[in-house]
């Protein structure tokens, strides 16, 4: 049965609510980096968790698959010490594709750097065979994002998606994220293109959070490690409201929302101490309810 919970409660740190949990479901970008350096007291938290026997597995939806992720995540300097094993939107979505959700002849969108997805799988996604072709060839779409995200909008491809739509090409949306910000600067994501197509008439199939096939995949990384971990014991940590904290919630786990993330305006000036008054006004108008809310993770 599913935990129905009403409010949050504002933390301090990690260590207030560590001892209640075996494993983490931990977000990285927004939460752990920026996309340019890691936080070094999220840093921290992690490693303090992991010394006290804890497991914490990266949920990421990142589209690009996690030999990827680790270069990026050693290219910025976050410790191979704060993690045991990384679950992305790109593996769950190569697994689809894998099976041929979108056909073997597919039209890509994203950026030179997200072709890995097509390259670079791990021993647990099974071998996919596609090809890269026109749109006017295609069977499907794979979107991994914005060919540039810091010079496009989703507003460059609306004619494009348009045939695309009108050709009922399935979608798959390889990470569900409408924005995320990079440095000091906020940019779209693969999900933006989605929700357009979406809105176009089109079909978009999607396997990062807030959906099951991610935390499926972070269920079985766990596992891996020889972890058995009661779901009651796991805690979700995400910066994201329609992401993180809607994915806990369906899937019964609870969640730790970062709140100086993506939404950081909505709580009063300062990030790393969120209004309590505003975050439950906010939280109610949203219709969600994370076990436990804290301005960075620390």
């Amino acid at each position: 049965m599913r935990r129905r919970r009403t409010g949050t409660r504002l933390i301090s740190g990690l260590a207030e609510v560590s001892a209640r949990y075996d494993a983490l479901f931990c977000d990285l970008w927004g939460c752990v980096h920026d996309g340019v350096a890691p936080f070094a007291a999220a840093v921290a938290a992690l490693q303090a968790f992991r010394a006290q026997g804890g497991a914490v597995v990266l949920v990421t939806n990142a589209p690009r698959p996690r030999p990827d992720v680790m270069r990026q995540l050693a290219r910025i300097g976050v410790p191979g010490d704060a993690w045991d094993a990384i679950a992305t939107s790109g593996d769950a979505a190569q697994w689809a594709m894998a099976t041929g959700a979108v056909g073997r002849k597919v039209w890509h969108i994203g950026a030179p750097k997200d072709l890995t997805f097509f390259t670079e799988l791990a021993e647990d996604i099974p071998p996919a065979t596609v090809d890269l072709v026109p749109l006017e060839a295609a069977e499907g779409i794979v979107c991994t994002g914005l060919a540039d995200d810091l010079t496009e909008t989703p507003e460059d491809y609306r004619a494009r998606l348009m045939i695309a739509a009108q050709n009922r090409l399935p979608m798959l949306c390889a990470n569900p994220d409408i924005v995320v910000d990079w440095g000091g600067r906020r940019l779209w994501c693969a999900g933006a293109l989605a929700q357009m197509y979406e809105e176009m008439g089109g079909t978009a199939l999607y396997f990062g959070k807030p959906h099951p096939p991610i935390y499926d995949l972070a269920r079985r990384r766990l596992a891996a490690l020889g972890r058995d971990v009661p779901e009651d014991r796991i805690l979700c940590v995400g910066d994201g409201i329609g992401t993180d904290v809607l994915g806990a919630a369906g899937e019964a786990l609870d969640c730790l929302f970062v709140t100086g993330g993506l939404a950081a305006d909505a709580f009063g000036p300062d990030a790393a101490r969120p209004d309590a008054g505003l975050l439950d006004a906010w939280l109610q108008a949203q219709q969600a309810a994370p076990r436990w809310s804290i301005g960075h993770l620390r």
